[in-house]
């Protein structure tokens, strides 16, 4: 059992008493109660559980929390500076009802806010290909390649 620090949507945050091998993910639900971020398969290929170290989107199901001691790791819970100004691309999602059964959604947000961070003006094809490790059981993928479009025009890079 080890103590890991790190910056938690922009607050440092210590996990006690954790083994270092334990997935970020479950750091995240299980010690620090953010629960947006979501368990899909495990093996880091389905994207639900996607959240950004350093501002790089990865799957936190294999992430050792050991390996993102120190760094800045940002959840869906922190994407948005609060609840009355969410980022744009939440703003999209709602606005354009991209969900069926949500669940997929807080790592479909997260991995398309990385590659808006990247390129603010994707075209429809490098938007498939970047969101292509993001599966969707309600295959939504129209509507989600609509919001990023739609999130991009309102500046959804920030």
């Amino acid at each position: 059992m080890a103590t890991i620090q790190l910056k938690v949507n922009q607050e440092g945050r210590e996990l006690r008493d954790i083994d270092p091998a334990t997935p970020l993910l479950w750091a995240l639900r299980d010690h620090l109660g953010l629960v947006g971020t979501k368990f899909g398969c495990g093996k880091g290929l389905c994207g639900a559980c996607t959240v950004h170290i350093n501002g790089a989107a990865i799957r936190s199901c294999s992430m050792p929390v050991s390996s993102v001691a120190g760094q800045s790791v940002t959840t869906i819970e922190g994407l948005a500076p609060d609840h009355q100004n969410l980022h744009p691309l939440q703003e999209a999602w709602m606005d354009l009802d991209v969900p069926q059964c949500g669940y997929c959604q807080a790592g479909q947000i997260m991995n398309a806010a990385s590659l808006l961070q990247a390129n603010p003006h994707p075209s429809d094809e490098e938007i498939d290909n970047a969101m292509s490790g993001n599966l969707c059981r309600c295959g939504t993928y129209t509507r989600i390649r609509a919001a990023i479009h739609t999130a991009a025009g309102k500046g959804g890079a920030s």
